[in-house]
């Protein structure tokens, strides 16, 4: 054997031995119920999250948005608004002293401020809304591409990463949290979170939620996996989807 195709052949089998380690990096993790809660079933939910150990959420489909400020324990609203029938809502998320709602395909996104939830200002968006964070500097967005965007407080981009998990492109990037500096995605569509790091686009962790909704529980309303929360002070970590009658708090368990 030539000199050319014994380096060829090493190099395609140090290719594959890279790809194993690399593949062997990614963790796997399915969701234990810890507790459950009562959820809206009138909630296409959208954005959810913690601050300051309050729960808000952001609602979906044209007619039916709002935001809410939501009663862990009973499920309910303390406080809440609407949105006009032409606008569908979608992620949601508090950077410093002011709170930001995502549109679907209105191409702007509202500016209140927060805690008191006075209307601020209404500002175009280049892309469409779909899941909305915080790295507590940056506003991080999803559009249901394969790319997370890094933006200012005024959205302007700073950066854009291509979300990728053991080098394949993940599309469908939805409901979005940032927990303990890593960015957690829904893929719409699905019962799986990505774990991702937000540096690289790699995903170093995969969530399978499949059966945390249990059928018995199920409608003909009941909708898709959608709705990530994490409360930084108790570290608790919630599930929930659009329509469901259940918020769940979880724990995962690496398989």
């Amino acid at each position: 054997m030539k000199k050319t195709s014994i380096l060829l052949v090493f190099c395609f089998v140090l290719s594959l031995a890279l790809t194993s380690c690399a593949q062997a990096k990614v963790k796997r993790y399915s969701v234990r119920v810890v507790k459950e809660y009562p959820h809206d079933v009138a909630s296409f939910t959208q954005g959810l999250f913690f601050v300051d150990g309050s729960l808000y959420e952001s609602t979906g489909m044209n007619g039916e948005s709002t935001f809410r400020k939501v009663n862990l324990s009973d499920g309910k609203a303390e406080r809440k608004f609407d949105f006009s029938r032409k606008y569908f809502v979608e992620g949601s998320v508090v950077l410093g002293n002011s709170l930001y709602i995502l549109t679907w395909q209105n191409k702007v996104a509202f500016v209140y401020d927060f805690p008191s939830l006075k209307y601020r200002c209404t500002v175009s968006y280049p892309r469409e809304g779909w899941g909305l964070t915080t790295d507590g500097t940056n506003l991080i967005a999803s559009d249901g591409s394969s790319s997370l965007f890094f933006m200012d407080k005024d959205f302007k981009t700073v950066r854009n990463v291509t979300v990728k998990l053991n080098g394949r492109t993940m599309s469908n990037l939805n409901e979005l949290e940032y927990v303990d500096g890593k960015v957690y995605a829904n893929v719409y569509m699905t019962d799986l979170i990505l774990i991702i790091n937000p540096s690289s686009g790699n995903v170093e962790g995969t969530i399978d939620c499949t059966g945390l909704l249990s059928p018995s529980l199920r409608t003909a309303d009941t909708d898709v996996l959608n709705g990530i929360a994490y409360d930084g002070k108790t570290k608790k970590l919630y599930f929930t989807g659009k329509y469901w009658p259940r918020l769940f708090e979880v724990s995962l368990v690496e398989k």
